[in-house]
């Protein structure tokens, strides 16, 4: 049995007929046809219906494409992992990210990783909210996904980052002590909140501990939000690194009972990559990115 021969059916079952498999691997027809046929007599049961419109799996065929499947999986896992102890000479890595992360941490990675692999090429994909980074995921538009965790058992995550919510105060307001208070807070009610979906654990944390406070999260844009605080117009509760840069006269609190998001870098599990993704994706777990946050 070769690998060749399972590549041809897996052609073939997915193209649905003999001419476009061919195409599609660079052979010949009869080629195509040699390689099913000889491991049909291989292993003693036809694979393929064979018709006017095409090539249909038979009942045995339809098993033995998952295992042709999972075998040429684990051969190229083989190879990529030959392939990381060789070095990395080329190679794209596509990261999706929301703003905050993307603006804020992800250039600095970066560039820390060119100095190591200046061949591989990286890009940011951004996405309006975590649940787009995960979807460019999903479509594999991206390998490589900055995230909120916990997330969905189809994803692999490691945890990178927490980033503290933080109340945004007008510069102006008179606050007692070193703390605020939720009433401090309700004084400039409605209250900004970060949109949803992002902002979907804040807005259930603003159920537990202060129901009473009325809120709006109808603006996208952090930058629109702390400039209305820095006007005077409103208080907000962002996470920090979204607020960023944060006005010299804004007066910027901790929650009264504290709030993190924690942020995560994912991939599809089970997924198969390039060596440079695995490579970036190691220097993501190790990248300092909590000391990098305190100096934005």
């Amino acid at each position: 049995m070769k690998i060749s021969q399972l590549r041809a059916v897996v052609a073939v079952a997915e193209r649905g007929n003999f001419s476009e498999a061919a195409l599609e691997l660079q052979l010949t027809q009869p080629a195509i046809s040699h390689a099913i046929a000889t491991l049909e007599d291989e292993l003693g049961v036809p694979l393929f219906a064979r018709g006017r419109y095409g090539a249909v799996l038979t009942p045995a065929g339809e098993r033995i494409l998952y295992h042709a499947r999972q075998a040429i999986q684990h051969l190229e896992m083989m190879q990529q992992e030959a392939n990381l102890h060789r070095g990395l000479h080329g190679g794209h890595v596509r990261i999706a990210s929301f703003r905050s992360v993307a603006t804020h941490l992800l250039p600095k990675a970066i560039a820390q990783f060119h100095e190591h692999f200046p061949d591989v090429a990286v890009t940011i994909i951004e996405g309006l909210s975590y649940l787009e980074v995960e979807q460019c995921l999903r479509e594999g538009r991206a390998e490589i996904g900055i995230t909120y965790i916990p997330t969905s058992d189809e994803f692999e995550a490691w945890e990178i980052f927490r980033d503290e919510y933080v109340a945004l105060i007008p510069p102006k307001a008179k606050i007692s002590g070193s703390k605020i208070t939720w009433e401090d807070i309700n004084a400039y009610s409605p209250v900004i909140l970060a949109c949803l979906p992002c902002g979907r654990t804040l807005h259930h944390h603003f159920k537990q501990e202060a129901p009473f406070i009325h809120t709006t999260s109808h603006i996208q844009e952090d930058s629109t939000i702390v400039s209305l605080v820095n006007q005077g117009l409103s208080a907000a509760i962002l996470p920090r690194l979204a607020a960023v840069p944060i006005p010299s006269n804004v007066q910027v609190y901790s929650l009264p009972q504290p709030l993190e998001r924690v942020i995560g870098v994912a991939v599809l599990s089970h997924s198969l990559h390039i060596p440079a993704v695995f490579k970036f994706l190691e220097m993501l777990k190790e990248f300092d990115f909590q000391s990098l946050a305190k100096f934005t």
